[in-house]
C-alpha cells in the first residue's frame, strides 16, 4: 500500500504531518547551504518515490513556496496521474526539439504546484537527461521557483537518477519498510557516495499507521549510517 495524500486541505491526519515533518527537515538543509533542486529517487521500483515527490510538493506550497516537479522519470511516468494531466507531451518533447520548456509546464489544482510531465517515453532517455536542454531547464527553473523537485527512476536499475543527482543541490532516498533489501539500499547509498552526490536523507515509506513504526514514517535524517 503506498499511501496518498495530494490534496491542499490542512488536515491533521497522520499522514499529512509526516510530510510537513519532510518539509520541515528539508528547510533544515538550507542552513549551511542554498537547498532548493531536490532529485527523488529509491533503490528499486514501487518504493513510493513519486508520491513523496508530489506530497512533499503540497506540503511545500502550503508553506508558502511555489514548486515545480519534473517528472523525469521517461521509463515509468507517473505524476501525469497523480495530478490529472494529459502526457501526451511534456520532457521528452522539450529536449528532443529543444524549445521554450516553459510551454510544457502545466497547472494543477493544487496552488503554487506546478508540473512538467514526462511525455512520451523515449528509446534514449538518460541521452537526454544528459543532455545541454536538461542543464537549460534546471537552471532556469531555479530562477523562476522556490523549489524543483525530480522524480527519477530507481538508482540500482539505471543510470538516469544519477545523472540527474550531480547536477542539484541533494538527493532524498524513498525505501519501502518491510520490502527493500538492505543490500539494495546499501548499493544505491554507494553509487551516489562514489559520485560525491549529496544525500539529504532517506524517506522510510509505506509503514502500516497502526504500527509504531509509524513513528519513523517518513523519518528524514542523514543516510550516512545506512
Amino acid at each position: 500500500m503506498v499511501y496518498s495524500l495530494i490534496t491542499f486541505e490542512k488536515t491533521k491526519s497522520p499522514i499529512s504531518e509526516a510530510y510537513r515533518t519532510l518539509r520541515t527537515n528539508v528547510q533544515f538543509t538550507n542552513v549551511d547551504s542554498n537547498t532548493q533542486k531536490i532529485v527523488v529517487t529509491s533503490s528499486g521500483p514501487g518504493e513510493g518515490k513519486s508520491h513523496t515527490v508530489a506530497n512533499l510538493a503540497v506540503s511545500m506550497a502550503q508553506s508558502g513556496k511555489s514548486v515545480l516537479i519534473i517528472d523525469a522519470d521517461l521509463r515509468n511516468p507517473t505524476q501525469h496521474k497523480l495530478f490529472g494531466l494529459d502526457n501526451r507531451v511534456g520532457l521528452s518533447i522539450y529536449l528532443v526539439e529543444d524549445g521554450d520548456y516553459g510551454g510544457y509546464i502545466r497547472d494543477t489544482a493544487v496552488p503554487s504546484v506546478r508540473v512538467l510531465p514526462a511525455g512520451p517515453v523515449p528509446p534514449n532517455p538518460a541521452e537526454l537527461l544528459g543532455s545541454k536542454g536538461m542543464e537549460h531547464l534546471l537552471e532556469g527553473a531555479g530562477g523562476e521557483f522556490d523549489m524543483v523537485l525530480i522524480d527519477t527512476p530507481p538508482v540500482i536499475a539505471v543510470t538516469d537518477a544519477l545523472i540527474l543527482a550531480q547536477e542539484v543541490d541533494g538527493v532524498i532516498l524513498v525505501l519501502a519498510s518491510g520490502e527493500v533489501d538492505k543490500g539494495y539500499a546499501q548499493k544505491a547509498k554507494g553509487l551516489l557516495d562514489k559520485l560525491e552526490i549529496k544525500i539529504l536523507g532517506a524517506v522510510l515509506n509505506k509503514v502500516g499507521m497502526n504500527s509504531h513504526e509509524y513513528y519513523y514514517y517518513n523519518y528524514y535524517n542523514s543516510a550516512k549510517d545506512m
